[in-house]
């Protein structure tokens, strides 16, 4: 079990400044069964933070809306704020500009290759490609698709990291399961990678057979965070 300083933690930095913004007395015992890999790349961090804004911003009655934590939530990560409105959307900004969008709610195999890619290291390379075609929204939206963009991140961290790159390469060799026209993608800048479903059964197919030197998990894609419906009906 990995222990993180409280100073890091961000559940504890959630709590304490949803504390001190609204000058709350009350206190909480939090505690997490976290199954989402540390430094995987995915938001498991910056979606604990909303949780904990948001549901203590219910249990202490604090009264602050959406527009409100999704501010505090910029002070934790710049992808709290899409985690605290609930709903898929489109990131501009440092990620604080939200559109909301609907997308094709897939199976996906998330695979950690065990190893934690370093954010800054990536940002810095040199052989980062600087200069690319800036995404738009009103593109986006005509194919809903990410397949026809690339990740400038992934050249550099296939290069730096040779194993992220076989596990790449490994997931992308079941092409026959993968959703039709998609392919193994970096999550970010790494180190999970993730590829899409047309059913869980062909994505638990490829997870029965993932090397035991790397770890994997299945989900659901989701338009709307269970989070609100759970909030909602407490």
């Amino acid at each position: 079990m990995e222990h993180i300083p409280q100073e890091s933690d961000l559940c504890v930095r959630a709590a304490k400044l949803l504390q001190v913004s609204t000058q709350t007395s009350l206190g909480v015992n939090i505690s997490i069964d976290k199954k989402l890999p540390i430094g995987g790349g995915i938001g498991g961090g910056s979606s604990d933070a909303a949780t904990v804004l948001q549901g203590l911003n219910k249990l202490w009655a604090c009264g602050l809306s959406d527009d409100e934590l999704a501010t505090l939530g910029l002070q934790l990560g710049a992808d709290v704020p899409v985690f605290i409105r609930g709903f898929s959307a489109w990131a501009e900004g440092v990620g604080e500009q939200l559109s909301p969008v609907e997308l094709d709610e897939n199976w996906f195999l998330v695979i950690h290759p065990k190893i934690s890619v370093s954010t800054a290291e990536i940002f810095i390379d040199k052989g980062l490609t600087r200069d690319c075609e800036a995404l738009k929204i009103a593109r986006f939206l005509k194919g809903n698709t990410f397949e026809e963009y690339s990740n400038v991140f992934e050249p550099v961290v296939r290069n730096k990291y040779p194993e992220i790159a076989q596990a790449i390469d490994w997931l992308s060799s079941f092409s026959s399961l993968i959703k039709a026209g998609t392919t193994a993608r970096l999550t970010g800048t790494g180190s999970c990678l993730f590829a899409s479903f047309e059913s869980e059964e062909n994505a638990n197919q490829v997870l029965d057979q993932l090397p035991k030197k790397w770890q994997g998990f299945v989900a659901k894609g989701l338009n709307k965070s269970p989070l609100k419906s759970a909030l909602l009906n407490a």
